[in-house]
């Protein structure tokens, strides 16, 4: 029988609180070449001041984290009157965390009231002097409180006016850039999209604000919400920063391999609270492998901005606050990624040296369960119970867990893999097609399909119409990222359909990722003509630009429930020379 060991709450934390509490203080005023992964972040209401901070930041410090987003430090807050400067609030706010161990970013933000040429709510880029006075005064201020990291703006194009452009974004860029510089030039400047945006960000390069930042922002809830909802998009996630990578090559080569911070994630709890739990470990452990340098979990307490937290309103834990406090505890402040492998030649796992050695995380294929044996008792973690099992073999499932005592084979499985692309089994780096073919059981070759109605859920939840744009409907799809991704390619993608038993009137249109945004492919409507045999339709696309800012790569869309019930047989992805 294996053992099991209930980890109580001061043998687990205890450390945590003495050792990550001393470093972290001793470094706060400190510049750090390198963020601890492990960061928070907040809503409006628990971030108004010293006292909301109180409620809460004592439970993140509890469980090892160390990093902060931003306080309020908007410039319509702390310049209300031109020319009048308030400081009170924030420097209580930063002398608290502070007080707490806590290392703390900065977000530049906002246009005050008394700029009427503008809407409070836009770029202020009819007042670009303003705008950067108000960088300067705030970098050199916070220099006394050790902030050293400056991201412009909150995931743009979102609160941003609405007809102002990438070139719009890029002046707000340059000028917060050369401004801070000048304030502090050991200081860092990010830029920042919504989503996984990437073409936004490549247009805003493109437009002004090449070598005008030191860091990138992104806030990838959409394509999280395909892992915490078992939709096996974990290819997807892993994918985020090689395409901020490759689109840097290609646009701004001195600023490859610049910081890249995820400033907000979640999961909500609505999905379940395991599932959040489940979601978040996930999401920290793939962003660690694939070199993400923090992640601000949104959030520690719910606020405004629905149950997102680690704690609820009322400052209760979630088994998410539990998962994240195993994490650090396992992997330390500072995990070294040794690699990936797949166990049984099926299920994901990745390998770390953590804070007392080899630890590895680990968690089954998208509707997979299956045992694994290890042929000698090992250690492994439930995070999400705060229990240790002694067994030589893993009943794997969504829930991920950890291993430690990892097998020497193992590890040098993961280090063999840790320069290779992600995959779930098969590289598709070269190959000419992929597929997805309907039946008793599904076959998917490299082409995935996510759900239209649980993705347009998600696009809705983690932002609202400023976000959601077309809400995705009707049958939704992403391919191998190592078939396709930000290269322009010509392709050509056939399905295969007819109309259902009823013969319903039927119909949609293809809707896929392009450097100019998402696009409906030549010829626009399809009309399903019958349901007396399978009908092919192709479509050539000439433009594609796959990067999955919102964790797909194209759809058929259909204008309304009335003319989406229709069967699928069969959709194929082939590249065209």
């Amino acid at each position: 029988m294996p053992t099991i060991v209930k980890l109580t709450r001061p043998a687990f934390f205890a450390f945590l609180v003495c050792g990550v509490f001393c470093i972290a203080h001793a470094s706060v005023h400190a510049q750090q070449k390198r963020l601890s992964p492990f960061g928070i972040g907040s809503s409006h209401v628990n971030n108004r001041s010293a006292d909301d901070s109180a409620r809460w930041i004592p439970k993140m410090r509890e469980i090892g984290i160390r990093v902060y987003r931003s306080p309020q430090i908007s410039w319509g807050l702390l310049e209300k009157e031109e020319g009048k400067w308030d400081w009170e609030t924030l420097d209580a706010q930063l002398d608290y965390l502070e007080s707490q161990g806590i290392e703390s970013g900065a977000l530049l933000i906002g246009n005050p009231k008394w700029n009427t040429s503008d809407p409070p709510g836009s770029l202020p880029v009819n007042h670009l002097e303003g705008w950067s006075n108000y960088v300067k005064t705030v970098v050199t201020h916070l220099k006394g409180h050790g902030v050293t990291r400056y991201e412009v703006w909150n995931e743009p194009p979102n609160f941003t006016g609405k007809d102002q452009t990438p070139a719009d974004y890029a002046k707000i860029v340059v000028a917060a850039y050369l401004a801070a510089k000048k304030a502090d030039p050991d200081c860092l400047v990010g830029i920042s999209a919504k989503s996984a945006h990437v073409h936004y960000l490549e247009e805003v390069i493109e437009a002004g604000a090449k070598n005008h930042f030191d860091f990138i922002t992104l806030h990838p809830y959409e394509i999280l919400d395909g892992i915490a909802s078992d939709a096996g998009s974990e290819v997807v996630f892993m994918n985020i920063v090689p395409v901020v990578r490759k689109m840097l090559e290609h646009r701004n080569p001195s600023k490859r391999e610049i910081p890249i911070i995820f400033t907000e994630l979640g999961v909500s709890s609505n999905k379940g609270l395991e599932n959040q739990a489940h979601g978040l470990v996930k999401a920290y452990v793939m962003s660690i492998a694939q070199g993400v340098e923090c992640v601000q979990w949104f959030e520690g307490r719910d606020g405004d901005s629905g149950p997102l937290g680690l704690l609820d309103r009322e400052g209760r834990e979630r088994p998410a606050f539990r998962a994240y406090g195993s994490m650090i505890h396992y992997f330390g402040q500072d995990p070294e990624y040794l690699g990936w492998l797949l166990l049984n030649d099926e299920h994901y796992a990745f390998v770390f040296e953590g804070a007392e050695g080899p630890v590895m995380a680990t968690w089954a294929r998208s509707g997979s369960p299956d045992v694994v044996d290890f042929g000698a008792a090992l250690h492994i973690v439930d995070p999400t119970q705060s229990t240790i099992v002694r067994s030589a073999s893993l009943e794997l499932d969504g829930a991920p867990r950890f291993v430690l005592d990892v097998p020497a084979d193992l590890i040098a499985q993961a280090k063999a893999n840790r320069d290779k692309p992600f995959n779930s089994g098969t590289d598709y780096t070269d190959a000419d097609e992929v597929l997805i073919e309907f039946g008793e059981t599904t076959v998917e070759r490299g082409l995935h399909t996510r759900s239209g109605a649980h993705l347009a859920e998600a696009v809705v939840a983690y932002g609202g119409s400023a976000r959601a744009g077309n809400v995705p409907g009707g049958n939704v799809f992403f391919v191998d990222p190592a078939f396709l991704s930000y290269s322009e390619a010509p392709l050509e993608i056939e399905v295969v359909v007819r109309r259902n038993p009823e013969n319903d009137n039927a119909g949609f249109k293809l809707v896929y990722e392009s450097s100019e945004g998402f696009k409906t492919a030549p010829g626009g409507w399809f009309t399903v003509p019958d349901n007396e045999k399978w009908h092919t339709k192709t479509w050539r696309i000439d433009d594609p630009k796959f990067v999955n800012y919102w964790g797909y790569n194209f759809i058929l869309e259909s204008d309304s429930a009335k003319f989406s019930d229709y069967l699928i047989q069969s959709v194929k992805v082939r590249k065209l020379p």
